[in-house]
C-alpha cells in the first residue's frame, strides 16, 4: 500500500470509530428510552457518516456527480432521522425525506447507465410482494399509498445497487450490501410499527440502518479502490 492509501485508510478509521461509538449510543438511548440521548446521537451518527463522505479524498475512478449525490442522499436521510424522532408523529414527512434520499442514491448508482438483470431484480420484486402482503392489511388506509410508493423506491434503490456491483463499477459491492441492509432496516421498522412490536427492534432497525448508510458512504471511495 502506498503512502496515500495508508493516509486514506487512517483517515477513514477515525471517522468509522466515531460513527460506531455514536451509533451504539443512539441504539442504547433508544432501547432505554433516553430521549435526550436519542435527540443527540441519532442525527449525530448520520451527520458523522455525511462528514466521512464530504471530507474524504476525491476518487478518480468515480463519476464526478457520484459523491455529491450520495452526500445529498445522506442529507435527506438526516432530515428523515430528525422528523421520525420528533414527539409529534411526522411519519409521512420522514417517509418523504427518505424517499428523496433513495431517489438520489438511485441516480448515483445509475450515472454510468443501468441494465436489467432478471436474477437480481426478481428476488427483490418477490420480497416486495411478500412484505407488502404482510404490511398492507395492517397499515392505516391513509398511509397505504405512501407505504407502497416508498417500498417500490426502496427496492429500486437496492436493485440499482446490485446492478452497479454486477457491472463491476467502483464501490459496487459496498453499495449492494448497503442497499440490502437498508431494505432489512426499513422492513424491520415497518413490521415493528404496523404488524407487531418485537424485542430488540431498536437495535435491529438502527444497527442495520447505520451499517447501510456507512457502506453506501464507503462506495464513494473513502477506503480507496483496487482497479485492475
Amino acid at each position: 500500500m502506498d503512502d496515500a492509501g495508508i493516509i486514506r485508510n487512517a483517515y477513514a478509521a477515525y471517522w468509522v470509530a466515531a460513527i460506531a461509538v455514536s451509533a451504539v449510543l443512539a441504539i442504547v438511548a433508544s432501547m432505554r428510552g433516553w430521549r435526550s440521548g436519542v435527540y443527540v446521537f441519532k442525527p449525530l451518527t448520520t451527520l458523522l457518516i455525511l462528514g466521512l463522505v464530504l471530507t474524504g479524498p476525491a476518487n478518480v475512478y468515480l463519476h464526478p456527480s457520484y459523491k455529491p449525490l450520495v452526500a445529498a442522499g445522506l442529507a435527506f436521510s438526516l432530515a428523515g432521522d430528525v422528523l421520525l424522532m420528533l414527539p409529534r408523529d411526522r411519519f409521512v414527512a420522514g417517509l418523504v425525506a427518505f424517499l428523496l434520499a433513495h431517489l438520489l442514491y438511485i441516480r448515483a448508482f445509475t450515472l454510468e447507465g443501468v441494465t436489467t438483470t432478471w436474477w437480481l431484480a426478481l428476488p427483490l420484486a418477490a420480497y416486495g410482494v411478500v412484505l407488502l402482503g404482510i404490511l398492507l392489511p395492517r397499515v392505516p388506509s391513509g398511509l397505504k399509498a405512501p407505504v407502497v410508493v416508498y417500498a417500490l423506491v426502496l427496492l429500486a434503490m437496492a436493485w440499482t445497487a446490485a446492478e452497479r456491483d454486477h457491472a463491476g463499477m467502483p464501490g459496487g459491492a459496498f453499495a449492494l450490501v448497503g442497499g440490502v441492509l437498508f431494505v432489512a432496516s426499513d422492513s424491520a421498522l415497518a413490521i415493528n410499527r404496523f404488524v407487531r412490536q418485537f424485542r430488540g427492534a431498536d437495535a435491529v432497525v438502527l444497527g442495520t440502518y447505520y451499517a447501510a448508510q456507512t457502506l453506501i458512504a464507503f462506495s464513494v471511495g473513502v477506503l480507496g479502490y483496487h482497479v485492475h
